[in-house]
């Protein structure tokens, strides 16, 4: 990988909240520690914002003399970046939003071991679990009380072709033009689309307080650098806390073609929308692409249905080729989100009435053994079992992109996926589909290795 580096200090501009000394202390006497490791990756990732490489461990190879120091001063805190990305500046300045984001990683990620340390977060049920986020994003400033509810969740591949990337932007312009924020992981493809597409309506509405929030994990950050437009970064701890954050701070959920991170996504909504707590709250889902797209959705549909069941089918709609159909239905959606919300005294910035079991807010930790171990039976109430394949979707995605992952692959050899040969197959085909259609890699990328192997 070509490289140009430079070496620079810069101070925060934004929402940083000031670091205490002690806290200052603590991120920088790690040195070679996990938690300065975290911040070393999470910020090298984000310098690295517009590369097209979504391998982490190749970036953090190719920058392995990378290095970041936290230095204390009267007015905050600064920072020291040795041989960092040479594009993350311009004529020797940091990039606006490049340093905005780089200090909101430091805020989240001192902010998280000062919780835990103090142990001031109850993470031994799921309400407190639940709490927990709530305080991630409070801390990060990203819930507003008293705004109606107008944020929609946007998930989606970050490896999707030419005419799947215009169809986004297309969906975010109407939803744009309808005063509608946008929330995605915040990296590229479907997760930058829509927010482009919402800051054209966005100015033609004269919209200047458009949000375009982007919520991410150290593992995923590292594999796809946040996307430029994001004025509002937060990186939760794992994915299970992000994929919590997304359904708690959403209001209604659109969902773009992709790979196995989107079937991941898909399948943790699901699989809480059908626990019986949820039967009656009103969630606005939409499957959306262009017209070449109707076949790869149509396939997901069906996978749903063999696996999961009708019920399932029933919490989502499709809508191919229809952006302004898709911005109208979530808007409606949204209305009765509201008075829903309203009749209940509940909070428009974060779902406190969402139901979710504590099954889905453990981190799932995709080692041989536990993947080998997932529970994929036909005789598995359907919210458990989509819980399952969730697990092993997630798993698929730490052996294609996280390091960790990607150095267990090289090291035991793909993940093996047992279960019943009637949700083995449909998975085994969807796997199938993606790899051909190239959602598990770039496109023009390396060729994709599979890091699974499908057993029934």
């Amino acid at each position: 990988m070509p490289r140009q580096v430079v070496n620079v200090s810069v101070t925060p501009r934004g929402s940083l909240e000031i670091l205490s000394q002690r806290e200052v202390q603590n991120l920088s006497q790690f040195g070679s520690g996990s938690t300065y490791q975290l911040f070393r990756q999470c910020a090298l990732a984000i310098l690295n914002t517009g590369a097209r490489v979504d391998n982490a461990k190749t970036i953090l190879e190719a920058y392995a003399d990378f290095e970041v120091h936290i230095h204390q001063l009267d007015r905050g805190v600064s920072l020291e970046l040795r041989n960092a990305p040479a594009d993350a500046f311009v004529d020797g300045h940091m990039i606006a939003s490049t340093r905005e984001m780089l200090f909101s990683a430091l805020r989240d990620i001192v902010y998280t071991e000062s919780e835990l340390r103090n142990q001031r977060a109850d993470l031994s049920n799921s309400n407190g679990i639940t709490d927990y986020v709530f305080h991630l994003l409070r801390n990060a400033r990203t819930l507003t009380p008293g705004v109606e509810p107008k944020m929609v969740v946007c998930w989606g591949g970050h490896s999707i072709n030419t005419e799947e990337y215009k169809y986004t932007k297309r969906v975010g312009h109407e939803l744009g033009l309808r005063n509608l924020d946008i929330c995605t992981g915040c990296g590229p493809g479907v997760m930058k689309g829509p927010m482009k597409g919402a800051t054209i309506a966005h100015a033609k509405q004269r919209v200047t307080d458009g949000r375009y929030l982007g919520l991410t994990e150290p593992g995923i950050i590292a594999a796809e650098a946040p996307n430029p437009i994001v004025n509002e970064l937060v990186i939760l701890p794992d994915i299970e806390k992000r994929l919590e954050a997304f359904v708690r701070v959403g209001h209604g959920i659109i969902i773009f073609p992709g790979g196995v991170g989107t079937a991941e996504e898909f399948l943790y909504l699901l699989g809480i929308l059908l626990h019986p707590d949820n039967r009656e709250l009103p969630f606005p889902l939409i499957l959306s692409g262009p017209k070449e797209s109707a076949g790869y959705l149509q396939q997901l549909h069906e996978f749903v249905g063999a696996t999961l069941g009708p019920a399932a089918q029933a919490r989502y709609e499709i809508i191919i080729e229809d952006p302004v159909l898709v911005a109208r239905k979530m808007k409606q959606g949204l209305a009765e989100v509201k008075q829903f919300r309203r009749e209940r005294s509940d909070a428009f910035h974060f779902n406190w009435l969402l139901k979710i079991e504590e099954s889905f807010q453990r981190p799932f930790e995709p080692t041989h053994e536990n993947m080998a171990n997932l529970e994929l039976r036909r005789s598995t109430p359907p919210h458990e079992l989509a819980a399952n394949l969730r697990r092993a979707f997630s798993g698929i995605v730490a052996g294609n992109v996280k390091d960790k992952g990607i150095r267990l692959i090289e090291q035991y050899g793909p993940y093996e996926i047992h279960g019943d040969p009637e949700i083995m197959q449909p998975l085994e085909a969807l796997l199938t589909a993606f790899v051909e259609q190239q959602r598990m890699k770039l496109p023009n990328g390396s060729a994709y290795q599979p890091s699974y192997r499908v057993v029934s």
